[in-house]
């Protein structure tokens, strides 16, 4: 609770500090807000706090609240040069992530239904707003519109599922429903089995899962960058613990019931995003393609449920995030340069700025799956606990892929070494360079000895 509360209150010192055209030190108060909360993550590591049987801070909130937050810090840092300097909406865009990262602390740590309901909304409403906060920017209206009419159609679902639950169990706590499954597993009500589907499509909405992602890439291509970066990566996080926890604790006794068309949607989303990536000619269209792939590859933790299927969502989640965000990091110094987003922007990136290129392409090499990487790991994790089920078939699908991908990642990679471009100086501020380091460091180190967080939970 110490981690929601300290988020909540910086965000509304962030607000006030605006008012009063402090924009020296929005950065300074919301690092020391983050910074505060990754203390209490780790103070409060093993205590296993419970709040009224509504929030339960574990360690398996903990862990994902810690990555979560880190993330975030590492994206406020990309805030240096991003805004004009006649720019008003600078304490808005700081508010409201912090807002919507208060909902993600909820949506992982969550024990009741009703606790889920209210971290999804939080955390939504506060992104229709960030995505459309460019009120001038006719692709912002249009993300903020989509995202906004796709999110409410969504939540009509997460809704009705979970009040199928509640009729059929009477309560909302996890614990409740847990039980009556167990105890009532041959007489369960009718109503339970369409409440679990019905919960699944919602959460595959928030996710970007097939058949439920077409609002993402026109989402993700329109909102601002440093919004696309947090929706991709942090948004993306918090959809997968909070899946997690519900289907792979709650529901785990009717595994049989919700893994074929899971395992159905984890196809559809692996072949849509890898295939629709391919034809791309847009950087940053290519990156929200990719990222309905990779929400295929963490979906494969629930097709098998082990007791490593946590600590390998965590892997994977952190692997991801990580290398999205020296993507998006890259890609705002391009724009910025450039004033386009398409590959073409990147040729002969290696000449002007051997540095950035090398970092990108760690990047790339990670989230194509390369070894030494985190990107490696994680999908080595996930493709090996799909295995011990003996899903062979859907292994090699996987597999198959994962090949599809490395073509689309490479075409960064080469357009950046092998491909002439403009002789145009490419500058990288001080805080860009930590971020790209530090995401860098932390893809190679957990690549080499994931061993690091493979047991955390």
């Amino acid at each position: 609770m110490n981690i929601i509360i300290t988020i909540t209150v910086t965000a509304l010192v962030v607000l006030y500090a605006g008012l009063f055209k402090a924009k020296k030190a929005l950065l300074p108060i919301t690092l020391l807000g983050l910074l505060t909360s990754l203390a209490f993550v780790a103070t409060g590591w093993n205590a296993d706090h419970s709040y009224y049987g509504m929030m339960q801070m574990d360690n398996f909130a903990l862990a994902f609240t810690g990555i979560t937050v880190f993330g975030t810090l590492l994206i406020f840092l990309l805030t240096q040069n991003y805004f004009a300097a006649d720019s008003e909406n600078i304490a808005e865009y700081f508010t409201l992530i912090l807002f919507a990262l208060t909902g993600i602390v909820i949506m992982v740590s969550y024990t009741n239904m009703s606790m889920l309901f209210i971290g999804v909304e939080i955390m939504s409403v506060s992104l229709y707003i960030l995505a459309g906060i460019r009120k001038s920017n006719f692709a912002s209206n249009e993300a903020s519109l989509k995202y906004f009419l796709m999110g409410a159609f969504s939540t009509g679902f997460l809704l009705f599922g979970i009040t199928l639950i509640y009729g059929a169990t009477g309560s909302f706590d996890l614990g409740v429903i847990n039980q009556y499954l167990v105890t009532n597993y041959k007489s369960i009500s009718p109503m339970f089995y369409p409440g679990i589907i019905l919960l699944m499509v919602g959460l595959c909405f928030k996710i970007g899962a097939a058949p439920f992602h077409f609002w993402t890439p026109d989402v993700y291509e329109g909102a601002p960058t440093l919004i696309t970066t947090f929706m991709s990566t942090i948004v993306k996080t918090a959809g997968f613990a909070a899946f997690l926890r519900l289907f792979a604790g709650t529901f785990a006794p009717l595994h049989d019931f919700w893994m074929p068309p899971l395992m159905a949607i984890v196809c559809l989303t692996l072949l849509i995003g890898n295939v629709t990536a391919l034809f791309q000619k847009n950087f940053k269209r290519m990156l929200a393609y990719s990222s309905i792939s990779h929400a295929g590859y963490l979906l494969f933790s629930l097709i098998a449920l082990t007791a490593n299927s946590a600590n390998n969502v965590l892997v994977y989640a952190a692997a991801y995030t990580f290398a999205t965000i020296i993507a998006f990091a890259v890609l705002i110094l391009v724009k910025q340069k450039t004033g386009n987003d398409n590959f073409d922007s990147f040729n002969g990136l290696a000449k002007r700025n051997p540095f950035t290129a090398l970092i990108l392409t760690i990047a790339m090499l990670s989230l194509a799956g390369i070894p030494l990487t985190a990107g490696f790991i994680g999908k080595y994790l996930m493709f090996l606990n799909v295995m011990k089920e003996y899903q062979v078939y859907l292994v090699a699908f996987a597999i198959l892929n994962a090949l599809v991908g490395f073509y689309y990642y490479f075409r960064v990679i080469v357009a950046m070494y092998f491909k002439e471009g403009s002789e145009t100086e490419l500058q990288t501020p001080f805080q860009y360079q930590l971020v790209l380091v530090f995401s860098a460091l932390i893809t190679i180190f957990l690549g080499v000895y994931p061993a690091v967080i493979l047991n955390l939970i």
